[in-house]
């Protein structure tokens, strides 16, 4: 790192709905291999890296961060920091806090803010705009990078550009919001008008003052977090009790429209922010008649139709359909006119308001030892297919409510079961062997071998949820409930 290195901040703590059922929750679009190589967050960070890139902040939530520092790990990126929101407050406070973390080492070290679950292709295209603004960001202006507009899209807000330079910016003359069809063309017949990506550069100092000026009395709360902040394993975690007093609010909201010192670079490569199905099925590779295909699937007679299957035990098929989107995972099925899929946000509320588990929860749920999915599930009894990493460990804990049975079926077991702290027994359970846990015993489970450990659980009980769990140790300082 040199003094003129930007420190990239990636936020990556949202939850999308309008690419579920592949996006929830529990595991959101950013971390998902949904186009490319690697997540959208993966990109995102490599995008951000090497020469004149700094190591990043990443800003997340407690339920991501070890699915954020995993998939940072598998790019072989290392970050600065990792700042945990105790809750969702919206950009503005989030942003505010890392550049107030930055701003202690370096007032004038230079950020790029950027959300984690935008596509774009041309990379040096984009790092060479982010170039272009470093002589207006170090002048004390903030610098937004607006898409080159290439159709009449009301999904966005937009950026009407000034006339003149500011230290080799465009100077910003306003923020349009999300524009009806007509004003949208409007504007790209007159041009001067640029998409709103939401990714700003400034020197940390800059924004600290900008809060000052415009949002005091959040600079206070956020400061007050940042100050009482505790670190925890590799993370630092805001103090919950002054980050619940930051309004929810976006950035743009907050500080963008409001301060003069903004300035645009405007990108003219491919870009998308993937808020939709039809952004996949746009960028994705498809044949003659518009067919994208991902998975295992197969088409017959289909046009300008998307097609994935997440599952390798499902074979999805379509016959005779145009302009569809059509997405197979383990234990839920989308079919949907691809002209309806941008109301899918509003399918997911009501879901979650009729107790629909597949609303927000992934079959697939991630731990910082690796994972475990879901095979059956019933009232009374349920079986998991677990993984665990190599040299990883589940927490000692014990149970209230069931009993469990593990089948070890690739790999080695390292297993500590027995009825109380004072006598714990250890044993090695090998592949095709089994040991079974006795409702209340305290156990834990580890795999000592170098390659993923997999074994069969089968639960029974009165209660099966993932809160029934009492942790007395654990190498990832979780506290108690679902995930800690």
């Amino acid at each position: 790192m040199t003094t003129n290195d930007i420190t990239p901040v990636i936020l990556c703590g949202g939850s999308g709905t309008r690419l579920w059922p592949v996006s929830r929750k529990s595991f959101p679009k950013q971390f998902i291999d949904l186009i490319g190589e690697g997540s959208l967050f993966q990109q995102s960070s490599k995008r951000l890296s090497g020469s004149g890139f700094a190591e990043p902040i990443v800003v997340t939530n407690s339920d991501f961060r070890f699915i954020a520092t995993q998939q940072l790990h598998d790019a072989g990126i290392t970050p600065n920091t990792v700042l945990i929101e105790p809750e969702a407050r919206n950009t503005a406070p989030a942003l505010l806090a890392a550049a107030l973390v930055a701003a202690q080492k370096d007032p004038a070290q230079l950020m790029l803010a950027a959300p984690s679950d935008h596509y774009i292709t041309q990379a040096d295209v984009f790092c060479d705009n982010v170039r272009r603004g470093v002589a207006a960001a170090q002048a004390g202006q903030i610098v937004t990078f607006g898409i080159t507009p290439d159709k009449p899209e009301t999904g966005y807000g937009y950026l009407e550009l000034g006339e003149g330079s500011v230290h080799g910016a465009m100077p910003l003359k306003r923020f349009v919001e999300k524009p009806v069809l007509a004003e949208a063309q409007r504007m790209l017949d007159a041009g001067g008008y640029l998409w709103n990506a939401g990714i700003f550069m400034y020197a940390a100092q800059t924004m600290v003052d900008a809060f000052a000026a415009h949002a005091p009395e959040m600079l206070a709360h956020v400061q007050a977090a940042v100050d009482s902040a505790e670190p925890d394993l590799g993370f630092l975690r805001l103090d919950p009790d002054a980050w619940t007093k930051c309004e929810d609010i976006s950035v743009d909201f907050a500080i963008m429209e409001k301060v003069s010192n903004l300035s645009v670079i405007a990108h003219d490569g491919d870009w998308s922010d993937m808020g939709g199905w039809n952004a996949v099925h746009l960028h994705a590779e498809k044949d003659a008649d518009g067919v994208a295909l991902q998975g295992r699937t197969h088409a017959v007679e289909c046009k300008d139709t998307l097609l994935r299957s997440e599952s390798g035990a499902v074979q999805l098929v379509g016959l005779g359909l145009e302009n569809i989107v059509a997405v197979a995972m383990p234990d839920a099925v989308l079919v949907a006119d691809r002209s309806r899929t941008s109301t899918l946000g509003n399918v997911v509320k009501q879901m979650r308001a009729a107790a629909v588990p597949q609303a927000d929860n992934f079959p697939k749920d991630h731990r910082p030892w690796g994972f475990f999915e879901t095979l059956i599930l019933s009232d009374s009894f349920q079986v998991k297919r677990i993984v665990v990493n190599p040299g990883a460990a589940l927490s000692l804990q014990s149970h209230e409510h069931r009993s469990e049975h593990w089948i070890v079926v690739v790999g080695t077991a390292k297993v500590t079961v027995g009825p109380d702290r004072d006598n714990l027994d250890v044993k090695m359970v090998h592949q095709n062997e089994s040991v079974y846990i006795p409702l209340h015993a305290i156990h834990r489970m580890e795999n000592p071998g170098d390659t993923p450990m997999e074994l069969i659980e089968v639960q029974t009980g009165s209660y099966l949820g993932e809160d029934d769990i009492v942790r007395y140790e654990d190498v990832y300082s979780r506290g108690q409930g679902a995930k800690g």
